[in-house]
């Protein structure tokens, strides 16, 4: 392997993250990507920061924890946020991305840096120096046994799935209706497929009984519950995902001017509005069941598919157990970066890889390491995620229930307490980015243009 003053493995979003942190700070890095060359069950290209899930990156709302994430990343100057504002595609309230250009977008930024080398070969074994793994929940058989045999442990593992996506131009667009929920003007980022009870039951009855790729009835224990398999959530009651993915709240099916029984929501892929993904409707289906039933939906009846849905095995570290509050292993020059440590979600990737860039630098040139105040979104997670308290550690998007309460009196209304969880960990993280010039050399950055 290339020598370097930092060996990144798996160029997602965490490993790319990571390295253009690292060199922008002056720091040669050797980026390690084993796609194209060998893939994996999720991957379709060989491009960096590929998305292999659904193309949104959640919620800007600022009184959110995933937009709160957002405008944290805003002020530590996250390369890869930019990318993705700079890639969006209309998803109402949410973040979302043409994942092509997201990907392109992001290769730009790895180009544009000279002292980041590209090497497109599987690690097969740890290099020694100070190496950042990032190779994701997907990280191949041969580095898995080698990071099992570093943490003296096995991985955990759990069941993860996509969504298929769908041809636009294969639609009909005489049945679905654009709109955003609750606004009354039909010009909202999501086609809806509505659906009377009739025909939600009839395709609730085939969606559990179609075959399965995997031929078992999944326990939650097996399942993450964010990215759980529509028949898995189906299987629950008959209106358990009429209450979830298939809510009509806030649609109005123009036709009759009524709120329809149920409803499938259809988000684009793209800014050219050729592909959308089926929200919601991750899936273990055969490719022949997913053509079949989800063409049972009103809208669908000759639908196109750019890609099928899959659902396939991720792994995780044990990272309270293993790691300090830095995300590094004791006693090595080895640090862990993105879904690898069981912090799950796009925009917590990137925010895994930018910290485990800052303190990879923070070690290479003798400076404390970053402590983010724990009242923030990822302060909080990375807190969490390094407790030696936590049992029974589970994958863990950003959320407001492991933030510390507010001191004082808190509103009852969760808006408003959410509000000011939000106004307490921009106040906090500002505060800290200005004391450690060392790490952030040129301070905070505005972060007023990215939730107008």
């Amino acid at each position: 392997m290339t020598r370097a003053n930092v060996t990144v493995i798996g160029g997602g979003l965490a490993g790319s993250e990571c390295a253009c942190q690292l060199a922008d700070r002056g720091v040669s890095v050797c980026l390690f990507e084993m796609r194209p060359e060998v893939s994996s069950p999720a991957h379709h290209t060989g491009h960096l920061a590929e998305l292999v899930c659904s193309n949104s990156l959640k919620s800007t709302r600022p009184d959110s924890a995933a937009g709160l994430l957002k405008r944290e990343l805003s002020l530590m100057g996250s390369i890869l946020l930019k990318a993705a504002f700079q890639t969006q595609v209309p998803a109402g309230g949410a973040l979302a991305v043409d994942r092509e250009a997201f990907a392109h977008a992001v290769e730009l930024e790895i180009q544009k840096r000279p002292n980041i080398q590209v090497i497109r070969e599987e690690v097969t074994e740890i290099p020694q120096g100070s190496v950042v793994i990032a190779a994701g929940p997907l990280c191949s058989p041969a580095l898995a046994a080698q990071i099992e045999d570093l943490v003296g442990q096995d991985s955990l593992s759990f069941f993860d799935a996509a969504a298929p996506i769908v041809d636009a131009a294969s639609l009909n667009y005489e049945i679905l209706f654009r709109q955003s929920r609750y606004e009354e003007q039909a010009q909202g980022d999501y086609l809806n497929a509505p659906l009377s009870r009739e025909e939600y039951e009839a395709f609730i009855s085939e969606l559990i009984g179609a075959k399965r790729v995997i031929p078992k009835d999944f326990e939650s224990r097996d399942l993450f519950q964010a990215c759980q398999p529509a028949e898995e959530i189906a299987r629950k009651g008959i209106d358990a995902i009429r209450f979830g993915a298939m809510k009509p709240v806030g649609l109005t099916d123009p036709r009759c001017g009524r709120r329809p029984w149920a409803a499938v929501q259809l988000r684009a892929e793209n800014a050219q509005l050729s592909a959308y993904n089926l929200v919601g409707f991750q899936t273990n289906l055969t490719f022949a069941e997913q053509r079949r039933v989800f063409r049972m939906i009103p809208g669908l009846e000759e639908a196109e598919f750019f890609r099928y849905g899959v659902m396939h095995r991720n792994t995780f570290i044990d990272s309270p157990h293993l790691l300090d509050t830095s995300f590094a292993l004791p006693k090595t020059t080895i640090r862990f970066a993105g879904q690898i440590t069981g912090t799950e979600g796009y925009v917590e990737a990137i925010a895994s890889g930018l910290i485990a860039g800052l303190n990879t630098y923070a070690d290479l040139f003798d400076r404390p390491r970053l402590e983010l105040p724990d009242t923030g979104a990822f302060g909080s997670l990375a807190a969490y995620a390094t407790s030696s308290e936590v049992a029974n550690y589970q994958p863990m998007h950003v959320n407001f229930g492991i933030v510390p309460p507010l001191a004082g009196e808190r509103p009852r209304n969760k808006k408003e307490r959410y509000a000011a969880f939000a106004e307490r960990a921009i106040s906090d993280l500002s505060s800290y980015i200005a004391e450690r010039s060392d790490i952030w050399l040129r301070g905070a950055k505005d972060e007023s243009q990215s939730f107008c």
